[in-house]
């Protein structure tokens, strides 16, 4: 699901995920979206707007809506609230991302990393780009072959050196990355690059709030042969996970808690099959040694 437009209006990750809630709680206690409108002293369009994730949606019309439809749960309420608050930070951010149009569908990934309290990534073919050096990204995205011309490489590399800002200062992201032994011994940009970016593995490994494991050759099948994902994740009551992919035509969101269950068990499964963070260290490092 990409990040999609209605006229003006921007539905975003956020704003889809509060409005499907409101949107279940509204059928569950069989309201109209007329009568919804009233209680709001609002027209029926505005209802819409606010279950499509359209628009942001006011705290006063969130508990206005909770009490009409029934729902006095101090948790589903704090929860609603909290998706409304990072929803409409998100919205009203000018953020840094917005300088780099090289970033493209990242855009909204990137926006979200920025107010998540943690992110859960698998990766097969690549490091994760958090922990990526300048001339990995540079290898990477000229390998690519998305961005036209130098400039716009130049661009994308500076942005994906801006994110890992998030892994510093005083509220850092804490990050899970597990990654397959393929990704690394991958000779992206050739020897030299790969002795660096591996080196940088084992630098940032040292973090309290970075967890890197691999999974080795040895591991044989795993759960998580398919597809590469990441979990993001936010601080608050009942806060909801979203599932970020990226495949070779589009981006897709997983927005559903299902969906967030499910990819948070086959990270896990695969973090089991993956080696401890100090045996991960040590492949590392005598993979390094071959470059």
């Amino acid at each position: 699901m990409n990040r999609s437009e209605q006229g003006n209006r921007v539905s975003t990750v956020l704003g889809r995920r509060l409005g499907g809630q409101l949107l279940l709680l509204r059928d569950a206690a069989g309201k109209t979206q007329q009568e919804a409108a009233q209680v709001l002293s609002a027209t029926a369009t505005k209802v819409v707007k606010m279950e499509r994730g359209w628009v942001p949606v006011r705290d006063p019309d969130i508990h206005a809506l909770c009490k009409f439809y029934g729902q006095e749960s101090p948790e589903v309420l704090g929860t609603l609230l909290s998706l409304a608050r990072l929803d409409r930070e998100r919205r009203r951010a000018k953020g840094w991302w917005n300088e780099y149009p090289a970033l493209r569908d990242m855009v909204e990934y990137v926006a979200l990393e920025d107010v998540a309290s943690s992110v859960r990534t698998w990766q097969q073919a690549a490091v994760p780009g958090l922990l990526q050096t300048a001339d990995y990204a540079r290898a990477l995205a000229v390998g690519n072959g998305a961005w036209s011309n130098l400039t716009e490489i130049e661009s994308f590399v500076d942005a994906r050196m801006t994110r890992q800002a998030r892994l510093d200062g005083d509220n850092p992201l804490q990050l899970w990355a597990t990654v397959h032994e393929a990704a690394l011994r991958q000779l992206v940009g050739g020897r030299q690059v790969m002795h660096a970016q591996l080196g940088r593995l084992l630098e940032i490994a040292g973090q309290p709030n970075v967890s890197l494991q691999v999974l080795p050759y040895s591991a044989g099948a795993h759960p998580g042969v398919t597809n590469a994902f990441t979990i993001v994740s936010f601080d608050g009551p009942g806060a909801v996970d979203v599932v970020h992919m990226d495949t070779t035509s589009a981006t897709l969101w997983l927005e559903s808690e299902p969906d967030a269950v499910h990819h948070r068990a086959i990270f896990d499964r695969i973090q089991r099959l993956g080696l401890a963070q100090r045996s991960s260290a040590d492949l590392i490092a005598n993979i390094r040694k071959e470059m």
